[in-house]
């Protein structure tokens, strides 16, 4: 079943086109990296399929429910890890969990719940009453991450969720993500190619807003004749020095 069906989806800022003409779709289920250089139009997108932004013109469809139309529906299902900490930094981890829980509607006692759910399957429960400012750049992702997962969305975007961390805190949040495909559909965006290859079941490129590529890494790597996904990611893009 296809959880995410986008058509012509555009964003225009005056002169600038942040989103052009974008067309694809997402399967239920599984994790779908979204790759391009910084201002590639990755964040935008997100925050178009999010109701955060309107599009210009174009439409998407998630669960067949229009964005444009009944983003007030869609809205319940989904939820966000974004790049900038979304955590309460003078909250304590299992406050934050609760509170983003009984936002989403959620009585006091099955927030409770769900908080020592989510503390338990991503490893924080030593951390419970610690304030959010104490924690480290991992112990803050994976309290994002779980605040996105509390109110059981059927779509997650994970914008960035390794950004910043060392290596092994990074591949602690790996494992964390891998265990939630085939449950969760998860877009995924990231700096990191290898995390793509590690995680990623399907991939799309975008460059200045339009789609390059779409398919899985073996698709991708046939399709252009490139041995790896940076010689693929390369050839496709006309990005600055960064993703």
């Amino acid at each position: 079943m296809i959880a995410i069906s986008i058509n012509g989806l555009t964003k225009k800022y005056k002169e600038r086109i942040a989103v052009d003409d974008l067309s694809l779709d997402i399967n239920e289920g599984e994790l779908f990296a979204l790759l391009g250089f910084n201002g590639a139009g990755k964040t935008t997108t997100i925050k178009l399929l999010t109701g955060l932004l309107k599009p210009t013109s174009g439409d998407a469809h998630i669960f067949k429910k229009s964005i444009v139309n009944e983003i007030n529906d869609i809205k319940p299902i989904l939820n966000i890890s974004p790049q900038e900490s979304a955590v309460a930094p003078n909250l304590s981890v299992f406050e934050n969990l609760v509170l983003i829980a009984e936002i989403y509607g959620f009585k006091k006692e099955e927030a409770i719940k769900k908080a020592y759910q989510m503390m338990e399957k991503f490893g924080i429960t030593d951390r419970k009453n610690d304030k959010a400012k104490k924690l480290s750049g991992g112990l803050k992702r994976r309290l994002s991450i779980a605040m996105a997962l509390i109110t059981d969305p059927k779509i997650v975007f994970l914008d960035e969720p390794t950004l910043g961390l060392d290596v092994r805190a990074r591949r602690e949040l790996w494992h964390i993500i891998s265990a939630l495909k085939g449950k969760t559909t998860i877009i995924l965006t990231t700096h990191y190619l290898e995390e793509v290859e590690a995680l990623a079941d399907s991939i799309a490129i975008i460059d200045k807003g339009k789609l390059k590529i779409k398919g899985t890494i073996e698709e991708l790597k046939s399709s252009t004749q490139k041995d790896s996904l940076e010689d693929i990611f390369i050839s496709l893009t006309e990005g600055d020095a960064t993703l």
